[in-house]
């Protein structure tokens, strides 16, 4: 680890950990640490790799601090899976993430090893996703376009035919090599092997759909509820959120567990983060009596909630606003991919372009942010292209600068 102290959190899928980790952090305020960094990872598929992201980002930390700063620094460690550019998930990430699921998982993987032509191929495949997915339940904390209210609890891409989704995610994988077709008829012209094709895709959207309820589920059952602990025990310690991925939607909704009367939170710095850019409204623009999932939670914080986001995040400009809609409305598994994919602002990310729907919420540019700093308060969204390029680019020591602008913790 390239800092000290640094301790780490760990958390099960169910938001559970183990005891004494709160003891730990309050120790280190006991110590004279003033200020404690938590960084959550989004998704990862073993703790050695969660611990050198902490350790490669924290690393311009010491140097960057103002003097009389006293930094600790805690990563988060919870069960994710690797989401890279490849296809399909790596099988033993998905089976030690999921070993309920093993039996799906293994067939899953046969199908799409084999890419049998037949019909029922398709549909074996569609039951094993909503098996995976367990469809059956209730979404606790919504799905889709993040929303608060009326709505479908699974996803529609999950029930409709298995045809139809996987010539949809076929064309969309095109458009992310951008050798798309983008006529309906393209959608379902070069047979099967293209069809299963999009089933790899279908199955990676599946397993993101489980990681995303899993993260908010973890973030305001387990971190929330911890940081509510510390801040009793050791109140004049303050404590600054980072996470990157769906870990950003893991710390965001951390805040929906904490007390209303607990406010240790100083800022937040969501890094390409995976969830609605509508995630902080009082009302959607295309649904005016509904709200974000996350309405005024940004109030639960003191400082500013940065949204660093990057048009050059593929993962987020073309794949999630497409299993957000298709989660949301089965009539987009047969309409044209362009007004699915990036083109309808209700499905957009907020690592893509921002906070979006908050009055006020001003917007910078990276080298504003790192000439002129962070604003001090509510949401404010950096464009942050000119340094990250992809998904999973975040170890850069200009974000670093970020987080401690927004933290206050920085020379001047």
């Amino acid at each position: 680890m390239s800092v000290d102290p640094y301790r780490e959190i760990g958390f099960d899928k169910d938001g559970d950990g183990p005891a004494g980790q709160a003891a730990d952090l309050v120790g280190l305020a006991r110590r004279g640490v003033t200020d404690l960094v938590v960084f959550a990872h989004g998704w990862n598929n073993s703790p050695s790799g969660a611990t050198r992201l902490y350790s490669d980002f924290f690393a311009p930390f010491p140097e960057l601090l103002a003097p009389g700063v006293e930094a600790g620094y805690a990563g988060v460690v919870w069960p994710s899976m690797m989401f890279t550019d490849e296809p399909v998930p790596d099988f033993r990430a998905l089976v030690t993430t999921l070993p309920e699921k093993e039996r799906a998982i293994v067939r899953l993987t046969e199908l799409l090893e084999l890419a049998p032509p037949e019909e029922a191929a398709f549909a074996e495949f569609g039951a094993l996703l909503r098996e995976l997915a367990d469809v059956g339940g209730t979404a606790p904390l919504g799905v889709g376009g993040e929303a608060v209210g009326p709505g479908p609890d699974i996803p529609a891409f999950l029930t409709a035919d298995p045809l139809e989704t996987c010539a949809l995610f076929a064309d969309a994988a095109e458009v992310t090599a951008a050798s798309a077709a983008s006529s309906e008829e393209a959608l379902f012209g070069d047979g099967p092997g293209r069809l299963w094709k999009g089933g790899r895709e279908a199955l990676r959207q599946a397993t993101y759909y489980v990681m995303k309820r899993r993260a908010g589920h973890v973030g305001e059952r387990g971190l929330g509820p911890l940081l509510a602990e510390v801040a009793r025990a050791a109140p004049g310690l303050r404590v600054h959120l980072v996470g990157h991925s769906m870990g950003a939607r893991l710390v965001a909704y951390s805040l929906r567990g904490l007390p209303g009367a607990l406010r240790p939170v100083r800022s937040m710095t969501l890094l390409q983060g995976a969830f609605s850019h509508y995630a902080f409204a009082a009302r959607l623009p295309h649904e005016p009596d509904r709200s974000g999932a996350l309405r005024d939670m940004q109030l639960r914080v003191r400082g500013p909630v940065v949204a660093c986001h990057s048009h050059h995040d593929t993962a987020l400009g073309i794949f999630y606003p497409l299993a957000s809609r298709a989660a949301r409305d089965s009539a987009s598994l047969t309409g044209p991919l362009g007004r699915i994919v990036g083109r309808d602002a209700r499905w957009g990310a907020i690592g893509w372009d921002g906070v979006q729907g908050v009055p006020g919420a001003p917007r910078r540019t990276l080298a504003t942010v790192l000439r002129d700093g962070v604003p001090a308060s509510g949401c404010v969204s950096v464009d942050t292209a000119e340094a990250v390029r992809s998904h999973s680019d975040v170890r850069r020591p200009e974000l670093a600068r970020v987080v401690v602008s927004a933290a206050r913790i920085g020379r001047r």
